[in-house]
């Protein structure tokens, strides 16, 4: 993938979202088959747009009101509120208290800059496919949950553009839900506690929840591989301080010397499963065992979720098909049945699919120089030529979901309308 020159973004910009945005498909997700009066209407959508300049309270008509505008603006970042009492546009003559937020998606965050503390290749903005593993993990961890222990249906993960994932989750019934409710699904599905200054962050009882068993068999899948081998958690006395940091002190003195004889983590971590069993075995110390495994596994490898995020219905989040102003990289769908296959780095640019374009409008100009076509069907063929093409594909899987279930729904109340 070639390298992205952010000087050339404005250029850029103004491509991608006259003939590369797929605003069909964008429209058809957020106007939820316009069941619903002024849903679409009253979402409140924020620019930023070039030198940080933030323009909050944007709401629009119908699909060609959102083209025009986005066309015009050019933004460097969208982002997606809630669904609003009014016409977020019309906020200020609205009478004061009178303005809510009334619905949204229940979202999440999981942002790679929250495990700093345990992962050992990169820090703070950057990525490697070390430890892109850790998202792998969140996502099938979070989503085997909202699927089966919540029986949410419609979710969708989003690849943030740089080291993140997002998920919206579109279910009508979960769109309604309270802050209240929304927090007590962020709290079911945080296990790591505490700041940085706290060292040890997961304290398991002697009862483990089903929710806790379930994730740990997904880690264990990644574990060796991605915390032995790549991470290479236990590789000298440094990184194996941090996991004694984290298991009784009555075990160190023999964990010390098993890890000064051993040659890597691999049998590191084999000698640490060992001395924890034996821990077990002993009565009085029945609380260890494999508890003390468990809590390194999910220190080292569970979800780490922005609360904040998901609880607040108010609270905005980056729009799928935004573009990434530092790397450039689209904000993407990620297909649920490649999890494992998803690699960030191979995620287009907006500079790479906008010089597809060129590529391919240049061949084509000569034979459309007499055909007069619409800039609509146009724009529909466009993204298609390009690396885009998968993503939205991707992204129209979910909806053709989400339209299904909608007419089910539709079908049921129609149905249950005729019984009386």
């Amino acid at each position: 993938m070639e390298t992205f020159d952010p000087t050339e973004l404005p250029e850029l910009l103004k491509l991608y979202y006259r003939r590369l945005f797929p605003y069909s498909q964008y429209y058809r997700w957020l106007n939820y088959g316009g069941v619903i009066k002024n849903y679409f209407q009253h979402r409140e959508f924020s620019f930023t747009l070039k030198d940080d300049i933030y323009i909050r309270y944007q709401s629009f008509n119908n699909q060609s009101d959102l083209e025009k505008e986005m066309q015009k603006m050019n933004p460097y970042k969208i982002d997606i509120g809630a669904v609003y009492s009014h016409r977020p546009n019309q906020h200020n003559t609205v009478k004061l208290g009178a303005f809510q937020a009334q619905e949204k998606e229940l979202v999440f965050d999981i942002d790679m800059t929250d495990y700093d503390d345990v992962r050992r290749c990169c820090s703070s903005a950057d990525i490697c496919p070390k430890c892109w593993t850790l998202m792998t993990m969140a996502i099938r961890i979070i989503d085997r949950a909202l699927k089966e222990d919540f029986g949410f249906k419609h979710r969708l993960w989003v690849y943030s553009g740089r080291r993140g994932v997002h998920c919206w989750v579109c279910d009508e019934s979960v769109r309604k839900l309270s802050s209240a409710v929304r927090s007590g699904i962020v709290e079911y599905l945080s296990l790591i506690k505490g700041g940085q200054d706290v060292k040890k962050k997961v304290h398991l009882s002697e009862k483990i929840h089903p929710f806790i068993r379930k994730s740990i068999n997904i880690i264990k899948k990644y574990f060796e591989e991605y915390a032995l081998v790549n991470q290479d958690i236990l590789k000298n006395k440094e990184s194996w301080d941090k996991i004694l940091a984290l298991v009784p002190e009555t075990i160190h003195d023999e964990l010390q010397q098993g890890f000064q004889k051993s040659q890597n983590s691999l049998q590191r971590w084999e000698h640490l499963k060992k001395v924890a069993s034996r821990c077990q075995n002993n009565i009085k110390n029945d609380k260890y065992g494999p508890w003390l495994e468990w809590e390194i596994m999910l220190q080292y490898c569970f979800p780490r979720l922005d609360i904040n995020v998901s609880k607040g219905i108010n609270h905005l989040l980056k729009s799928p098909f935004s573009v990434h102003p530092k790397t450039g990289r689209i904000s993407v769908p990620i297909d649920l049945q490649k999890v494992d296959q998803f690699d960030p780095f191979t995620v287009p640019t907006i500079s790479f699919i906008c010089r597809e374009l060129d590529a391919i409008s240049t061949n084509e100009e000569e034979k459309e120089e007499n055909e007069a076509e619409s800039d609509v069907k146009h724009r529909t063929r466009d993204y298609k030529k390009t690396s885009l093409a998968p993503y939205v594909k991707v992204f129209e899987h979910f909806l053709e979901n989400l339209d299904k279930s909608r007419k089910g729904e539709l079908l049921k109340k129609s149905d249950l309308q005729k019984d009386f």
